[in-house]
């Protein structure tokens, strides 16, 4: 494959699909992989010659490298989306990728907090202390908006509408969409946007963003998980917490709440429903806890 090929996709990952570094060296390293293995078989490389059979060949070769499951599906759907991009471009008729069947993998469901796990959280807060009104501002925004930390950390003041009680977010591959603000993130917000953030000397190129430390510079996405991490033990829970759990919790919650998954979707900034019903199946999970729990026959 010329390198001028490979170039392109690199452009195409980075400009149209909009991919941070690391997703795409993952994307190029999947390439990698498939050009290694053709050269480790001894086999002439070309698109033309990239069928079914090679790629089922290159499945066993990656399992026999002691790849999980898990890895192997997603090294596999990197190729997929190289040759979706081929195709695109009219250098191959076909994506070879769709007639073979892929590694299976299980679907884990996400770890959740309950709200009174949440408020335990809340209340290890030093909420008299600069710091702390920022922490607890940032935990209402993560749980009341079902963000990533990229967004929260990410999240600008031009993107909070006050007014119209709603943020702009800028999620994956720079795609926007409108989350709304409840009123105890708004009050949060507003708490320490017009008290603790104003008294903070701010660093030239960050004036813009909401969350600071307290050097003046952005939050880094691993202060915010140390946060919750000392948060969660001073709580006393032990399950395994990240800011993507409040993302989850925030989602769980609605769902169990009786809200339309579309509308979840639409909150979340996914994609695809079938990304969204996990947490239909969660529910499911838990109903069914709950009956081998209580239930006499069970």
């Amino acid at each position: 494959m010329s390198q001028a090929l490979l170039n392109g996709y690199l452009t195409f990952l980075k400009l149209e699909k909009g991919l941070s570094p690391n997703s795409v060296a993952a994307y190029i390293d999947d390439i990698n992989k498939l050009l290694l293995f053709t050269k480790d078989k001894n086999h002439g490389f070309s698109i033309e010659k990239t069928d079914k059979e090679t790629l089922r060949n290159f499945i066993l070769w990656i399992n026999e490298m002691g790849l999980a499951a898990n890895s192997q599906a997603r090294i596999m759907s990197g190729i997929r989306n190289f040759f979706a991009y081929l195709k695109e471009e009219k250098l191959t008729d076909n994506n070879p990728v769709d007639l073979i069947d892929l590694p299976k993998i299980a679907r884990k469901l996400p770890v959740v907090l309950s709200v009174d796990e949440i408020d335990r959280m809340v209340a290890q807060i030093d909420h008299s202390s600069n710091d702390g009104v920022r922490n607890r501002c940032m935990i209402e925004v993560l749980y009341g908006c079902g963000l990533r930390v990229s967004e929260l950390v990410g999240l600008k003041l031009s993107q909070i509408y006050f007014q119209e009680d709603y943020l702009r977010i800028i999620g994956k591959g720079n795609k926007e969409r409108l989350v709304p603000l409840g009123s105890v993130a708004k009050k949060h917000l507003e708490l320490y946007n017009n008290g603790v953030r104003r008294h903070i000397n701010i660093v030239k190129g960050h004036t813009e963003y909401v969350f600071l430390n307290k050097f003046g510079k952005r939050i880094s996405r691993v202060m915010v998980f140390l946060i919750i991490k000392d948060l969660c033990e001073k709580a006393g829970i032990k399950k395994n917490v990240s800011p993507h759990t409040f993302r989850h919790s925030f989602a769980t919650h609605l769902v169990d709440g009786g809200a339309d998954l579309r509308a979840v979707q639409e909150m979340l900034g996914h994609a695809s429903i079938t990304t969204t019903e996990i947490y239909t199946h969660l529910d499911s999970s838990y109903l069914k806890d709950t009956i081998i729990q209580f239930h006499p026959r069970s």
